[in-house]
């Protein structure tokens, strides 16, 4: 039977793989493992592969585009509208398959290999700064316990623990003082390391066009810029930047009904990490805007004196969001609109 159709469940070494043929004839519905995989697919005709969009998706889809199948990922939430009574491999394989062949279903594009390089340098780096910030944490409190108190900031923390390497000693026991050492210590070493990823980042942003056109636009550095590029690619994917700002969550919630429009808070979807990198980029833009109101946007002044700055900076990204893709998908610097 030829075989049109096909939804593929991932796992790490047992994969299921259900099929269905021009006539909606189920095929077959059979486990695979991983060494089988591929053989298998590479004796089909080319057909349509769903597959939910998962770590290792984007790279059963490059290898299975090889072969010449067409291979679309899906996300899991909107798979699960499709499974049936139950929970196993066999069901969540034939979800897939149908819901790939929906005519309104959502996919996500599937990234280069290039893509996935430069997004775990983002990934390694954001878990870098959270063991930092545990550990400015652990050893501010720590401190604190024996008097000692290091203003806020990870300025004033790593001058302390750089203080502690180069010989500082506290009035304080042997074994405090020990343990306070061997935390500045790592401390200083976590922030190495996060300033080579920084400084990596900040290579690719001069080496790549794209990142260097997203760079024309205030508020958007070269971190998230290289994140952006790594996570969305040109953007094609989205039809306009509204789709862009809400696939990102943070466009309101819809609730309207009954023909009354009714919008909430922002829907928080999508992925976290870029939100929270515009959003911290719009944050310092708001900071420049109160310092030096002369340089900043009338739209935003504006903004801030209507709204609070937490609401202003949302919107800020908001809307930073909707120019990253016009940006993008033009492939043309960013250019203000005239006062």
């Amino acid at each position: 039977m030829q075989v049109t159709t096909i939804g593929l469940d991932l796992a790490k070494n047992v994969f299921q793989v259900h099929g269905v043929t021009a006539d909606d004839e189920v095929a077959f519905n059979r486990p695979l493992r991983r060494a089988q995989l591929l053989p298998f697919f590479s004796k089909l005709d080319p057909c349509l592969i769903g597959m939910e969009a998962c770590s290792s998706a984007h790279h059963w889809a490059r290898e299975l585009t090889k072969f010449g199948h067409d291979v679309r990922l899906i996300p899991p939430m909107y798979v699960k509208p499709y499974v049936k009574r139950g929970k196993s491999d066999a069901i969540d394989a034939e979800a897939i398959c149908e819901a790939v062949t929906r005519p309104t279903m959502r996919f996500v594009a599937i990234k280069t290999v290039e893509q996935q390089s430069l997004l775990s340098l983002h990934r390694a780096r954001d878990l870098l700064v959270r063991q930092r910030t545990q550990l400015i944490n652990n050893l501010r409190g720590l401190v604190a316990e024996f008097g000692i108190f290091i203003p806020r900031g990870i300025a004033r923390v790593i001058g302390f623990a750089e203080d502690m390497t180069l010989g500082e000693v506290l009035d304080l026991p042997e074994i405090a003082n020990e343990v306070i050492l061997n935390l500045s210590e790592q401390l200083m070493s976590l922030h190495k390391r996060i300033r080579w990823y920084e400084d990596r980042m900040k290579q690719v942003a001069k080496e790549d066009e794209r990142v260097r056109l997203l760079r024309t636009i205030p508020g958007v550095g070269a971190v998230t810029a290289s994140a952006i590029i790594a996570s969305i690619g040109d953007g094609h994917q989205f039809r306009n930047g509204r789709e862009f700002a809400a696939w990102l969550g943070l466009t309101p919630a819809n609730k309207s009904s009954g023909g009354k429009e009714k919008l909430g808070r922002i829907t928080k979807m999508g992925d976290q990490y870029l939100r929270s990198l515009l959003v911290v980029g719009m944050t310092s833009l708001v900071r420049q805007t109160r310092s030096h109101p002369e340089r900043a946007s009338k739209w935003l002044t504006g903004l801030l004196e209507r709204k609070p700055a937490r609401v202003a900076t949302v919107a800020m990204a908001n809307k930073t969001a909707r120019i990253v893709w016009a940006v993008l998908t033009r492939n043309e610097p960013y250019t203000p609109h005239a006062a």
